[in-house]
């Protein structure tokens, strides 16, 4: 299982879910398939057509940039963060 960390402003549209999930998947796609069958709804917000991450979702698997084929060992630390753009 992995522990995937989600943003506030995520779980904001998901009222009661927890920023921190425990999850089973071997790559970040299954992960956040996984996350949607606990949270319907989560991966319509994360992935696009492609499939890939939606280009304002940052996936970093123990601190490494990730994309939905990157692969998550048993007890990785997952964060979804939203990008940060401004000048």
């Amino acid at each position: 299982m992995a522990t995937v960390m989600l943003p506030g402003s995520l779980i904001a549209l998901f009222p009661g879910v927890a920023r921190r999930q425990e999850v089973a998947g071997d790559t970040v796609g299954a992960l956040l398939d996984e996350l949607d069958a606990i949270v319907p709804g989560m991966r319509e917000r994360l992935v696009e057509a492609g499939p890939r991450l939606r280009p304002h979702i940052n996936v970093f698997v123990d601190g490494q940039p990730a994309d939905l084929a990157t692969a998550v060992p048993p007890l990785a630390v997952v964060h979804v963060l939203p990008a940060v753009s401004g000048g």
